[in-house]
């Protein structure tokens, strides 16, 4: 039997997103994952049918045969998008995605969902014994992170985190060529992710058949957030507020981050200090700024430089700078340079790419985990560590405060 913490936080989630199904008793102790063997169907639900889903569904159809799986299960709170990612996808559509992970017929979840729900969603998935594919960011909160870690080594369920540049090699190659002394010692990478726009940022299309209280949960959207009248920006254009988002920090900056950490061996960060600010587009609702510059320090003794505009997208060199070379990445993979004080000792060296950052090689690095125990390209604890530094970089921004990891309590702290 269910403790009773653990059926209130149940009937709380359910009534929100106004299931009942789901809300009933479950035994204490997860299921586990269903058995796959190699020759096995995998079926997969979706949670969320907006736009960044749709790109994976048209990925995942691709993949039907070739990699045996089929989409089984879609869910949204928005009734039209519902109905039309259940007519794309001829799976059985649910309003409440605690329905969709109580299905026998699905084996893994895609988490495509804002990134507040993010946190509970996870745990929640977990706990019915399915896999999980998670967009980034892997957690809205540090919290949300340490328990998602927590839940996944508890219920032997795989997760993939959608950073999907992972399934890239250049950052693994990077790493070990890094850890064998290429570089000397590492002092510091620089790398970006800018854009630039007309008028406003980031924004939306508003679909004007939007009717909360009659197609739109809008309570079940907020969630947790705080209560506050339906307000389309806040709907469709999510990303650009704080209370369902990091903005630029966990929505481009985690792409980026992720590969620096994976190819320099990182795990969490000492201290973060971020800057920036609405200077362009000052009349924008947008809560973000749109311009926004992140400096990580590191205790194996680097600094990480993120820059960010979203008001001019000039691109800076993606650079780790050591003492005896610098390693450039390129659309083709990557160099290392010596530095010229030391290319007597040291020569040019080349990595042409394999893989890359696409969806299709991500979700099929999941389903080899599923099915072969293949290592994921983007596991739980990667999936923190990008997470994390991305967190702590908004509340550094916000609180306008330089920010350490406490790493005995596990806990960010004002440095």
């Amino acid at each position: 039997m269910n403790s009773g913490k653990d059926l209130s936080r149940r009937a709380f989630v359910a009534g929100t997103v106004g299931s009942t199904v789901a809300a009933s008793l479950r035994a204490a102790k997860p299921p586990s994952p269903r058995v796959i063997g190699a020759n096995d169907r995998l079926r997969i639900g979706i949670i969320g049918m907006g736009s960044q889903a749709l790109g994976h569904v048209r990925r995942l159809q691709k993949m039907t045969e070739s990699d045996n799986i089929e989409i089984t299960a879609v869910c949204d709170i928005y009734q039209k998008r519902l109905e039309e990612g259940a007519a794309l996808t001829k799976a059985k559509p649910y309003k409440s995605y605690l329905d969709l992970i109580e299905q026998p017929d699905v084996d893994y979840v895609l988490i495509a969902s804002p990134e507040h729900w993010h946190d509970q969603m996870i745990l929640d998935t977990a706990d019915a014994g399915k896999h999980i594919y998670c967009e980034k960011p892997m957690t809205f909160s540090v919290e949300g992170g340490l328990k998602a870690i927590k839940k996944i080594d508890q219920t032997g369920v795989k997760m993939q985190v959608g950073v999907q540049g992972m399934s890239d090699d250049s950052y693994e190659t990077a790493y070990r060529y890094i850890k064998e002394g290429a570089l000397g010692k590492v002092v510091l990478a620089q790398i970006d992710y800018s854009r630039n726009h007309i008028g406003d940022f980031w924004t939306e299309t508003v679909d004007e058949d939007v009717r909360p209280g009659e197609n739109l949960d809008w309570k079940a959207f907020l969630g947790s957030a705080k209560k506050r009248p339906f307000d389309a920006d806040r709907f469709f254009a999510w990303r650009r507020y704080w209370d369902y988002s990091g903005g630029v920090a966990t929505d481009l900056f985690i792409h980026r981050l992720t590969r620096i950490i994976k190819a320099c061996g990182l795990t969490v960060p000492s201290q973060v200090v971020a800057t920036g600010g609405k200077f362009v587009f000052r009349e924008s609702p947008a809560e973000i700024p749109d311009t926004f510059n992140v400096l990580i320090d590191y205790p194996e003794g680097m600094t990480v430089s993120l820059v960010n505009s979203m008001a001019n997208a000039a691109p800076i060199r993606h650079l780790i700078r050591g003492h005896e070379a610098t390693l450039e990445f390129t659309r083709e993979g990557f160099f290392i340079e010596p530095e010229k004080e030391f290319a007597d000792k040291r020569s040019r060296i080349e990595h042409k790419k394999t893989g890359a950052e696409d969806l299709t090689l991500h979700h099929r690095n999941l389903i080899n985990a599923i099915r072969l125990n293949e290592p994921l390209k983007c596991d739980a604890r990667l999936g923190f560590y990008g997470m994390l530094a991305c967190r702590m970089a908004v509340d550094s921004y916000r609180k306008k405060q330089y920010l350490a990891w406490d790493p005995r309590r596990e806990k960010v702290v004002k440095a």
